[in-house]
This record gives C-alpha cells, sequence and structure tokens, in this order.
C-alpha cells in the first residue's frame, strides 16, 4: 500500500513512435497478492495472460477488458509474488494534442479520467505488457516536489470480491479522477495497521510494499 500512496504525484510518461505524453497520477488502487481475491494472481495462478504481474517490481502489466480496453499497472513486489498498483486517473501534463486524436475527445476532464481512457491517450497497448518502468517507452518519473499531496483511502471501484477493502487512493481535491472525490468518503475508511486487523477483515497479511 505504501507504493500505491507514494506513485500519487509521480507522472507517467510514455513515448510511442517518437511522439511523448504524460500525466501526473491522481488516482490508484493496490492490488496486494495472492491473498487478495480481487487480484488476478489470487492464489498464485500464474497464466500466460497474467505472467508479467509476477514479474520484477518496476515492470508494467498491461492487460485487456471487455475485447476494447486497455489498463496499466506497475508491479510493486519481488519476482514471483503478484502484487501491482492499478492507475486510474493522470492529469494531463504533456502531449495534450496526441492525447485527444487518440482519445478522439476535445474534454481535457475526460482524456485520462479513468483506466482505459488514460491507456488510449499514453497509447499503452499490450506491447508494453512486461516493458521496464524506466524507459524508453514507458516510465514513472518522481514527483515534482517533495510534499506529497493529500489522500483520500476508499474501497476499490468495479469488483465484485474484497470490494470494501480501503485500497484505492485519490489525491484530495483532484479534478482529474475517474470518479467524485466523495466516491472515496470525505475521508475514507481506516486502513487497517497490523497483520491481525488485515486477517479479522479477511484480507491478506502482506501488504506493507503496495
Amino acid at each position: 500500500m505504501s507504493v500505491a500512496r507514494a506513485l500519487l504525484g509521480c507522472v507517467l510518461e510514455s513515448r510511442i513512435r517518437g511522439v511523448v505524453t504524460a500525466g501526473r497520477i491522481v488516482e490508484v488502487e493496490a492490488y496486494v497478492g495472492p491473498h487478495d481475491p480481487a487480484a488476478h494472481g489470487y492464489r498464485g495462478r500464474c497464466t500466460q495472460r497474467n505472467r508479467c504481474l509476477f514479474g520484477p517490481a518496476g515492470t508494467g502489466y498491461v492487460y485487456f477488458i471487455y475485447g476494447m480496453h486497455w489498463c496499466f499497472n506497475a508491479v510493486t513486489e519481488a519476482e514471483g509474488y503478484p502484487a501491482a498498483v492499478l492507475v486510474r486517473a493522470l492529469e494531463p501534463l504533456r502531449g495534450s494534442d496526441a492525447m485527444r486524436r487518440r482519445r478522439g475527445n476535445g474534454d481535457p476532464q475526460a482524456l485520462c479520467s479513468g483506466p482505459a481512457r488514460l491507456c488510449q491517450a499514453l497509447g499503452i497497448t499490450g506491447s508494453l505488457n512486461g516493458a521496464s518502468l524506466r524507459g524508453p517507452r514507458i516510465r514513472i518519473l518522481r514527483r515534482e516536489t517533495d510534499t506529497p499531496p493529500e489522500v483520500v483511502v476508499g474501497p476499490r471501484i468495479g469488483i465484485r470480491r474484497a470490494a470494501d477493502w480501503p485500497l484505492r487512493f485519490v489525491a484530495r481535491g483532484s479534478m482529474w479522477t475517474s470518479r467524485p472525490e466523495s466516491g472515496a468518503g470525505a475521508r475514507g475508511p481506516r486502513t487497517p495497521a497490523s497483520r491481525a486487523q488485515w486477517k479479522r477483515r479477511g484480507a491478506p497479511p502482506h501488504t506493507d510494499t503496495t
């Protein structure tokens, strides 16, 4: 969970066919490993589709949903442990013209306000599955300031299992998120601080690095 929080305010940048696009990360969701029923690596099942999720930290896990959309995740754990952070929304920073062409939409707030939209805007496809997040095609850059954004915590969106786990993190006050901030609650439910608390909630004890 610490990685998910730390990603808020960082910049996701792509370089596709020489075109650079970038946005500040304002919304993420953590998927915390084989004990997370909503995670693709639940129970440690590794398949051809999710094998990059089991790769080393600092690689991309890009998957296809509904037969039409790509979603981008940053793998956060040691190789073999399937944990990742789904990037849900960006504040556009660079390459807005290219984003609009790819999206076919001129509304700035609709460019990257959702996991599928941001992938389309940045040109992220399955070709980046397993790519290093240090470049050259895709990378995550540190925050421009040392002050992290204030974080609103709430349940993840669009899932059925473990839907109440407080693993969605939003930069408070951002106008670029996929859902209104109120969707995460004014302050958000408290995240269990200890492994024992996670166990009582039915959540995985191994959550300190995601």
